[in-house]
């Protein structure tokens, strides 16, 4: 909280946030509610020894990669039970825990390493060019991708080419893929779609499956929460920043419109110390692009563990029945999800 906040709330349309190269390398870290994952705090469901089984072989593979860094020699090491490739697929459904053990990895990993999402790198090499990024990235000792995403073929040709190159320097990968339930068969990427999309690079990853049940039972089926009558956001807004809250206040329209101006390289900055974001007039939406660029937002959102208030149309119903048809329906379905979490998750009082 700060002083400041009590003037009233923040406009995120007034933002024009600047990101530096060292600055989104830094934010290649794993989300704050996996800040301090691990191994050993990872509970496997003994109903699933897929998971069990998904467990070891990371560790292994984490005792592998740590083996490689220890001096002495080629006879110091121990000869490795089992060919070790270079990169591993976590392949499962919504919520067995496969981004846990993707931030367990990372957190084992000296340096340097880094985490994040497929939409994420790609906005990296969006915001410093191809060969910008592989000079930032080039050297890395693990990098892990979450939520890879199959559904845009000229962003996986361009993260098969860069994988690519960093692995032939020696650099490691581990990766997800995040499908929510309804959105795909079983509710995953099979693992066969994701070998064949990076047929270049598929034999240098194991796959790994995980069954299992969502551990947090998330209801897609739910609603995000809306304020009811005329004001009502905009008179919650100005109560929680008058309590010394960092509040933003923004009619949705306006920032769909502001986001198509701002690279989502630089999303995670437009909310920098927000701590509640408030949206008025909230509508479905027409425009795919708008649509996608929304979506990135939320994704930042929900990593940063900002709560939304809104008032309108819910926001999991912005997306249009042509939109939930199309190619991109499971990264609208996990959308949905992520903001009916941000809308129904406990907020500050207020008057």
């Amino acid at each position: 909280m700060s002083s400041s906040a009590a003037a009233g709330p923040i406009r995120l349309v007034d933002r024009d946030p600047a990101i530096s190269a060292a600055e989104l390398a830094s934010e290649l870290t794993p989300p704050p509610q996996f800040e301090h994952a691990s191994f050993d705090s990872y509970r496997p469901d003994p109903d699933f020894p897929s998971q069990q089984a998904a467990l070891d072989r990371l560790k292994e593979f984490a005792g592998a990669w740590r083996a490689a860094q220890r001096p002495g020699g080629f006879f110091s090491r121990r000869r490795p039970t089992r060919i070790e490739l270079p990169g591993v697929y976590l392949d499962g459904g919504f919520g067995v825990g496969k981004t846990h053990l993707l931030a367990a990895l990372w957190h084992v990993a000296s340096g340097p390493k880094y985490f994040g999402t497929f939409i994420e790198y790609t906005a990296l090499v969006g915001a410093l060019g191809y060969a910008g990024a592989l000079q930032l990235l080039r050297g890395a000792r693990l990098i892990c991708i979450d939520e890879f995403e199959l559904d845009d073929p000229g962003d996986t040709m361009l993260m098969t080419r860069l994988l690519g190159e960093l692995m032939a320097s020696g650099t490691r990968v581990a990766a997800t893929s995040n499908t929510p339930p309804n959105a795909l068969g079983e509710g995953r990427f099979a693992a066969a779609d994701f070998l064949r999309e990076i047929h270049a690079l598929s034999s240098n990853f194991e796959t790994l499956r995980i069954d299992g049940l969502d551990y947090r039972r998330r209801d897609t089926d739910g609603r995000a929460a809306v304020v009811e009558g005329d004001g009502g956001v905009e008179r919650m807004a100005a109560s929680l920043a008058a309590r010394g809250h960092r509040v933003s206040l923004d009619g949705f329209d306006a920032l769909v419109a502001h986001l198509a101006t701002v690279h989502p390289s630089k999303y995670v900055k437009l909310i920098d110390g927000i701590e509640i974001i408030a949206l008025e007039g909230v509508r479905e939406l027409h425009d795919q692009n708008a649509a996608l660029r929304l979506v990135a937002f939320i994704d930042r959102v929900y990593d940063a563990e900002v709560p939304i208030i809104q008032n309108g149309v819910p926001l999991d119903g912005v997306f249009d029945d042509e939109m939930m048809a199309g190619g991109y329906r499971k990264k609208y379905l996990r959308a949905m999800s992520r903001m009916i979490a941000l809308t129904t998750g406990e907020l500050p009082p207020h008057d």
